[in-house]
């Protein structure tokens, strides 16, 4: 078997929910893919942003992550716990640091927050990921489940995320942008 890395994986990318998801979790959503290979895959919702303020949850931080400042429905997993996801500024990896994909990592929220907030352009906070089991995201992009579309740094951070799932449609070219009209209840059509 060996490892297929390279072209297969979907890492760095974005899931858009096509709407073969009806309802559930992931209905409408967009997918930041982290992580993809052999072992499955991980990934945070991007377009969820909840009611709760990271000033309630973690006021540390509340200056270094990006507006909207709540934190966001990142997936089903581990719910209870935080996931912050940043964009390094530069090339310079700082303590707390670990890298996904390009410039996208993960910070360990237990750094002190000047050891690292300089060294990025922009943060965000998830309760919760999104995981899947070897084989089972590529399954379900083989299904029609998903579209994987380049991600662009600025979806992590989108000022307006609710809107991200018609936004990134859009931008891509032929049949997709058709998806963005896509009633959401089709019969009501």
């Amino acid at each position: 078997m060996g490892h297929h890395r390279g072209m297969d994986t979907v890492r760095g990318h974005l899931l858009v929910a096509t709407p073969a998801i009806a309802s559930g979790h992931f209905w409408r959503t967009v997918v930041l893919v982290l992580d993809h290979d052999d072992d499955g895959a991980l990934g945070v919702i991007i377009n969820r942003p909840l009611d709760s303020d990271v000033d309630d949850v973690l006021p540390e931080w509340a200056d270094v992550v990006d507006a909207p400042v709540c934190l966001f429905d990142g997936g089903p997993v581990a719910m209870d716990s935080a996931l912050a996801v940043g964009v390094l500024r530069g090339t310079e990896e700082p303590l707390g640091w670990r890298p996904m994909c390009g410039r996208i990592g993960l910070v360990d929220l237990d750094v002190p927050v000047p050891t690292i907030s300089s060294a990025l352009a922009g943060l965000r906070l998830f309760a919760g990921y999104a995981g899947w089991s070897p084989q089972q995201l590529d399954e379900e992009i083989d299904e029609g489940a998903w579209i994987v579309v380049p991600a662009e740094d600025r979806d992590l951070f989108s000022p307006v995320p609710e809107q991200l799932w018609n936004t990134v449609l859009r931008r891509q070219s032929g049949d997709l942008r058709y998806w963005a009209t896509y009633p959401e209840d089709p019969s009501r059509n």
